[in-house]
C-alpha cells in the first residue's frame, strides 16, 4: 500500500495545495508533507479525512494506494484502465466545479 503516492497524486489532480488540503481535513501542514513523502502513516479516520476533503471515495483512494501485488486477479491493463478512469472522474469532478463558481 502506497499511501503517499495516491495522496500526492489525488491532491495534485484536485489542484489542490498542501495548505488548503490540510486546512480541509483539519490536518497540520507538517502532518500532511510527512504523509506525502511517506515518513507516516495515517490511520483510517485520517484517511477519511482526506478523502473527504478531496471530495473523492475512499475506496477509489484505496485503488489508487494499492501496489502492484496487492491486485491479484486483477491484470495489469485492467487495473491501469482502471486508474486512469479515476483520474479521469477526479479531472471532471474539478471542472465541474470550476464551472459552477
Amino acid at each position: 500500500m502506497n499511501i503517499s503516492k495516491a495522496l500526492k497524486l489525488c491532491r495534485t489532480q484536485k489542484g489542490i495545495t498542501k495548505t488548503e488540503l490540510a486546512e480541509k481535513a483539519d490536518l497540520s501542514i507538517s502532518y500532511l508533507s510527512l504523509l506525502e513523502q511517506g515518513k507516516r502513516d495515517p490511520n483510517l479516520s485520517t484517511i477519511n479525512k482526506l478523502c473527504i476533503a478531496l471530495n473523492i471515495p475512499a475506496s477509489i483512494f484505496m485503488f489508487l494506494a494499492s501496489d502492484v501485488n496487492e491486485l491479484n486477479g486483477i491484470s495489469k491493463e485492467l487495473a491501469e484502465k482502471i486508474s486512469l478512469t479515476a483520474l479521469q472522474m477526479m479531472a471532471a469532478n474539478v471542472n465541474e466545479t470550476n464551472i459552477s463558481s
